[in-house]
């Protein structure tokens, strides 16, 4: 779906409405150079711990699997996340000691494979409402009004601002 072509245009997207379109051509850019900042790292390199508070590349990479995934169910389900699914996004979701210990010893195609399983789910999702849907309005965090655009914005925004944490770890677990 990332077309390297038009990577750096905000643009309309065959099968998706315009705005559907903008935001998926942002969380593809915003995607596309999170792919370079982790392109050919190792398993060592993917469970770098910077000290004993801090994440793993790896469970970043993680972590935004799961906030996607969540954020489907969420605004296309309009529901939490089940028993069964915070067993397997829990500690992805939450980082911090359980991501620690969970969250280790996967090579870098176990990370993208999770990344690339859920976002095929978002385009397919996507491809099933229209611009009218993005702008849905709930309660969201301390109660206040958001809309479904917003949220979706907060996915990619979410993994924009771990990337460069990732791109720090990076520099460390190299040198």
């Amino acid at each position: 779906m990332i077309d390297m072509d038009k990577i750096y245009l905000i643009t309309d997207i065959p099968g998706y409405s315009p705005q559907i379109s903008h935001l998926l051509s942002m969380m593809n850019y915003a995607r596309h150079t999170t792919l370079a900042a982790v392109k050919d790292l190792t398993i060592d390199q993917l469970d770098y711990l910077l000290d004993s508070e801090s994440n793993s590349i790896g469970a970043l990479l993680l972590h935004y699997a799961a906030v996607e995934y969540a954020y489907q169910v969420a605004t296309f389900e309009g529901r939490d996340l089940s028993e069964e699914e915070l067993m397997i996004w829990g500690p992805a979701l939450n980082l911090g000691d359980e991501g620690r210990v969970m969250i280790k010893g996967n090579d870098l195609n176990y990370y993208l494979d999770r990344l690339n399983e859920v976002r095929e789910r978002t385009y397919a999702l996507f491809a099933t409402v229209d611009d009218d849907w993005l702008y849905v309005e709930e309660a969201f965090w301390y109660n206040k009004p958001a809309n479904r655009y917003f949220m979706w914005f907060h996915v990619f925004e979410d993994e924009i601002n771990h990337r460069g944490q990732i791109r720090l770890i990076r520099k460390r677990a190299l040198a």
